[in-house]
Parts: C-alpha cells; structure tokens; sequence
C-alpha cells in the first residue's frame, strides 16, 4: 500500500501528516504529488470535491518553497472566502514543522490593511479569492514577480461565478516562468479556454473520467406535481431521521421561502444565500458545522466553497439551470470513502433535464416512491427506540433524582411505562400523518415548458458576452420582479441575448419591470418573444425569425 513517504515528501511533511491522521494517499494525492515534484510542465488534474485536492497540490508546492526567501513563490486562486480560508488553514498544519514557511489568506469582507501588513512582513504562500487578489495586486501590495506555481482551485467555479475578467487580470501580471496547476471537478469549455490561452506543455491527470458523478454518491428521483414539492420534501426528510444535508434551491427567494416553512414546522433548518451579511453566513455555517442544524437550505451561488464532512444527503429542491452543477451539488455528499445521496425531486417538465444529467454524469437516477404516512411513522418510531435504547446512562448526573421519580411512576408497569412514553413522543407526529395523501406522481402533461402555454417567453439583449449565465440571470429576474412565488422556466443563454420563461401571469409586470432597465451603461431591451416551433432550426437565428412585442 502506497504512503504518502513513497510518494516523495520529506520527513518534517510526513510527520506533520501522521499527526494530522493522514495514513495513505487518495488517487488524486498520489497521481498528482510525484508529477509535481518531478516536473515543472503545467497540470490539468480531474477530481471530485472532497477527494483531497488541497493536499494534491500544497504539499509538493511546500516540498520545494525557498524558506530561505520571504516572497511570494505560490498563489493559489479559490472561488469563495471559506475555500481560501480553509486551504490556508489546511497548509498551515502541512506546514508546522517549517517555522518559515508562512501562508496567508486574502479575501473580500475582511480587513484589507491587515492583509497588508501581513504581506509587508514576508509571505511565501497566498491563498486568495479572485477580486481580493486583483484589488491588491493593483495597490502594489501583492507581488507576483517571483512566483514559482498559480494554482486554480475549483477553476469551473471560478468561471460560473464570474471571474473570468479577475481571472484573466491575475494570469497577465503573474511571469510566464511558472508552472500553473489547474484543478476542477468539471471541464466546461471556458476552463479548457484558460488552459488553451496561458498553459503550455500541460501534462492532464484524473482520478475519474470527466464530468462524471462521484462513485460512492447514488442517485435518486421522486416524480410529483409542483404543488407537493414541499410536501415531498418533508416526507423524503422524515423518513430519513438522522439526516444531515443540504437542500438547493434555484432562487434566492425560494430558498428563504423553503427555509421559512421548514422552521415553521419545525425542522432542525436554516438559509444561506447571498442577502445574507458576511456575519449572519458565519453563524449559519458554525450551526451547520457543528451539526446544530440537520439541513441546509441553499442556493448554487452561496453554497459554492463550502466544505462539509459527513453529509448523508443532497436534496435538488429542483433541478439546477447548468447541468455542471449538478456534479457539484452532488459531489458534497459521498466523501472520504462514505455513502451519500443526491435526491432529484422533479416534475414532468423535468424529466428532459434529468436525462441530460444522467448522461453528463453516466449514472442512472432510480426512480423512488414518497412515502406513506405508516412508512414514515415506522420508521420515526423504531429511530427513537433505538435512541432510548442506545444512550449512555450517566448514574452520577440522575442519581439523586431517582427516587422522586420512581415514586412518581409508581404503579405503571413495563408495558404500560412504554405505551406512555410512545404516546408522548409520538402523539403529535401520528396525528399529522393520519390520512396522509399519496403525493407521488404527475399528472400534468410532460410536454416542456416552452409549450405548455402556462410561461411566456421573453427575449433579452443580454448573453454571454455580457458574462452572463443562467445564475445571473436568475437573480437579476429576481430583483427587478420582487416577486416571492413567480415561477422561472427555462433560460437559453446565447453569445449576444437570451431567452427566459416567466409565469404567463406576470408578463405584464416582467415587461414593466425591465422598461427603461439599464445593464452596465447600456439600455436593455425585454420583449415578449415566440416560442420555438422546432429545435432543428438554428438557435442564433431566433431573434429575426421571433414575433416579439417591444413595451
């Protein structure tokens, strides 16, 4: 068995690792550490979240730092302030038995002046986000002129987020002298564009086959209508007592609403999305953390960077926009050599959407029934039995108040004891599901939304050269309707505009909305536009084929 000595790490790094309980490499580790350390040639690497990329590609950086030099030799580009937070932590306990080796964070939300002054001193290594980068890159502050490694960590993030301009800003100040480690578990083409435009002689390494789903996660379907999604969202979570996952909203709105009604009635939930302070996401993801809270309620955007161990479940409230996302919704759960589930909860319209995922990730989704109210029961029931059965009694703590409570329950035998117990645990919970309906199944017709006459299809003079994509667009909907419960259908993206569906219902408010709407300085126009009559036509050719009403 390969450990991570034969690999090529010094001592003071192997026993850093011992200490930390590092006992054999994962394959992205041990494909990926030798490589480094033996060749200066960039590197695509392939890997899932939560197979270990960090150590990947900190600890052969670390194996060859200068500590006799106090610049800046390695910068390594994160999509969000936990991920960079979280890899410098992580390179900080690498690197306990170098006393001068020093690692630094910077990122957006924290003081700036103090990132200074931490880089005045000497930092060998910077773990940054993109926009806290270029902004101290522009004062002069940050360095880069003798830097040995870029690393892109999560690059697909990076890109859906965003940071494409940042990115490329980052890429032209660094020298050309470098070895650039690229790391992603998905391969859009923009990432292949960076790789194609700033890396040369590029060696690529996987630990999977691209875009596909992580091995250890299965993957599951419940079909309902739309009005029983929440129900079914709250069956899947009752038949699953001890579950500990994140369930991911399409919306901001959607995930506050979903969020909301789960602390109504009384789930162990919270939100994270992006209205949220900097401070209230901290709070959310210590509760989380800390197993305080059992669901997560988030959206794409806000739960990008997040590193959780031991989640049991991923719940698709519904389907994400962008198919990559999918894998990245998905690989949260299934880590570490542990059993995880991704639950797609869908609709008729969905379908199509799901076949696309079961090809992008070469995995069947298996179709799952809700369950009934006995079902659920059975198994609440038989969890709390097993709780009272299974905890640890501590004589010391109850000791002295045992006699009271004997003389109390005096009278009640065994059986009778037990009956009063269930009831009083349990009560409330079989009422509830007494003559609980079958949600399963819908039965609204399954043809897409584009011909179902309940959207209306709107043309945008947005796409993506605006660097604009299905996320985006999404919020800048939101913002400009303020409206809690509209439905968004399907968005097409294209180079120059867009398409997106809206509830029929609010056609007259999505078209006064966005009347007089400016984008970045440039007037953009949102008009009603024909459906698609066949999806063999040329997609760029719609806008001079559509019938569109300007407001």
């Amino acid at each position: 068995m390969t450990n991570f000595k034969d690999l090529g790490l010094s001592k003071p790094i192997n026993d850093a690792l011992i200490d930390l309980g590092y006992q054999t490499p994962t394959p992205i580790q041990e494909i990926t550490i030798p490589q480094i350390l033996s060749s200066d040639k960039d590197l695509i690497a392939f890997a899932q979240t939560g197979t270990g990329k960090t150590a990947a590609f900190s600890l052969p950086i670390i194996e060859q730092i200068d500590d006799k030099s106090d610049a800046t030799q390695a910068i390594i580009l994160s999509p969000t302030r936990e991920l960079a937070i979280q890899i410098a932590k992580s390179i900080k306990d690498f690197t306990k038995n170098y006393k001068k080796i020093e690692t630094l964070a910077v990122y957006g939300g924290a003081n700036i002046d103090e990132q200074i002054r931490s880089l005045k001193k000497g930092v060998q290594i910077v773990v940054g986000t993109p926009g806290r980068t270029v902004d101290l890159i522009k004062r002069k502050r940050l360095k880069l002129g003798n830097i040995r490694w870029l690393v892109l960590d999560e690059a697909d993030e990076m890109l859906n987020m965003g940071f494409k301009d940042e990115l490329d800003k980052i890429l032209e100040t660094i020298p050309e002298q470098k070895t650039t480690l690229l790391f992603s578990a998905t391969f859009p083409k923009e990432v292949e564009a960076i790789a194609k435009n700033y890396m040369r002689e590029t060696v690529e390494l996987s630990a999977g086959k691209r875009n596909i789903g992580a091995e250890n996660v299965s993957h599951e379907y419940y079909l309902v209508n739309e009005r029983n999604r929440y129900p079914a969202l709250k069956r899947i979570a009752d038949i699953n007592p001890d579950i500990y996952g994140i369930v991911f909203c399409r919306t901001r709105r959607e995930t506050k609403d979903v969020a909301d009604k789960l602390i109504t009635d009384g789930y162990n939930a919270d939100a994270l999305h992006g209205d949220l302070s900097q401070a209230q996401r901290d709070i959310v993801m210590q509760k989380f953390r800390s197993k305080h809270l059992q669901i997560l309620v988030a959206t794409d955007v806000a739960a990008r960077g997040l590193d959780v161990n031991d989640l049991t479940h991923i719940i698709n409230y519904k389907l994400p926009d962008q198919i990559e996302s999918y894998t990245h919704r998905s690989g949260r759960t299934g880590r570490a050599g542990k059993k995880g589930i991704s639950i797609a909860i869908i609709t008729n319209k969905e379908k199509g959407t799901l076949t696309q995922i079961e090809r992008k990730i070469n995995k069947k989704f298996e179709a799952k029934k809700v369950p009934g109210g006995k079902e659920i029961c059975t198994r609440q029931l038989f969890s709390l039995i097993d709780k009272v059965h299974d905890i640890e009694i501590n004589e010391k703590e109850i000791k002295d108040f045992l006699p009271d409570i004997y003389q109390k329950l005096e009278g009640l035998d065994r059986e009778e004891l037990i009956k009063r117990f269930v009831s009083l645990e349990f009560n409330q919970f079989l009422s509830y599901y007494e003559n609980a309906p079958d949600l399963n199944g819908d039965r609204s017709r399954s043809r897409s939304r584009s011909d179902n006459g309940s959207f209306t299809r709107f043309y945008i003079n947005l796409g993506k050269i605006d660097k604009i994509n299905p996320s985006h667009l999404i919020g800048l909907i939101n913002e400009k309707l303020r409206e809690r419960n509209v439905e968004i259908g399907k968005i097409e993206v294209l180079n120059n505009f867009s398409f997106f569906e809206i509830d029929k219902n609010y056609t007259d408010k999505t078209l006064d909305s966005f009347r007089n709407f400016k984008h970045k300085g440039r007037k953009i126009f949102v008009e009603i536009a024909e459906k698609p009559k066949s999806r063999g036509r040329d997609r760029g050719n719609r806008r001079k084929r559509g019938k569109r009403r300007r407001f």
